[in-house]
């Protein structure tokens, strides 16, 4: 694999996908993490950790699902990212290289709910979105029970989508970037930076990373 940033086009049984590789220069792992619903890989939390996860052995794959890349302005239903998902992990499947799959919000659920078919070794969920804003009643928590590996959720501290005390016990590890919404902004009141919170967020999954052996 080239050791310099490139893309990767990828057909799946939902369309064409997009992979952008960011390779580390001595690979350990591979975190392979997709966007959510209603944004691409220009997230800011997928561009901080590919920023800096590359410098610790990690080989970060962002990818674009299908209806990202047709240009189409709404996510399809959870079956159809699903399977864009499926179709584009032989891709991400580096000789060697443990896979973790990875995604905020609903990029966060589709890793969770194809993890142990997949063969994933680990999940790393952005901004799981644990129930829709004002319904906590429609809990999406199964899905995060479920993964069948070691999963790490990094949560805002005041995401409509499930605050951090909203979720419940389970054997995944939960981190918190203070203050945080859905899209990890924070508020300027809160005298926390938007530069400290992406560093919150990326040194928590370095951490977890190096905790997984």
């Amino acid at each position: 694999m080239s050791r310099q940033p490139h893309t990767q086009n990828v057909i799946t049984d939902a369309g064409e996908a997009r992979i952008t590789w960011v390779p580390a220069s001595a690979p350990r792992r591979v975190l392979a993490v997709s966007h959510g619903a209603g944004g691409g890989i220009e997230a800011r939390d997928l561009k901080a950790l590919a920023a800096a996860l590359p410098g610790h052995g990690v080989t970060v794959a962002l990818v674009e699902q299908p209806w990202r890349v047709a240009g189409k302005k709404v996510a399809p239903a959870p079956k159809t990212l699903d399977t864009g998902w499926r179709g584009l992990w032989p891709a991400l499947t580096v000789p060697g290289l443990p896979v973790i799959a990875g995604g905020r919000s609903a990029g966060a659920r589709v890793a969770c709910r194809t993890a142990g078919e997949l063969g994933a070794v680990a999940v790393l969920a952005l901004s799981f979105p644990l129930h829709p804003p004002g319904k906590p009643e429609k809990s999406r928590a199964d899905e995060l029970l479920g993964t069948g590996v070691p999963t790490l959720v990094v949560q805002g501290g005041n995401d409509p989508f499930g605050k951090p005390d909203e979720f419940p016990p389970g054997s995944y590890t939960l981190a918190e970037v203070p203050h945080g919404d859905h899209g990890f902004a924070v508020p300027k009141r809160s005298g926390l930076t938007g530069e400290r919170a992406m560093g919150i967020l990326t040194e928590a999954v370095t951490g977890w990373l190096t905790s997984l052996g």
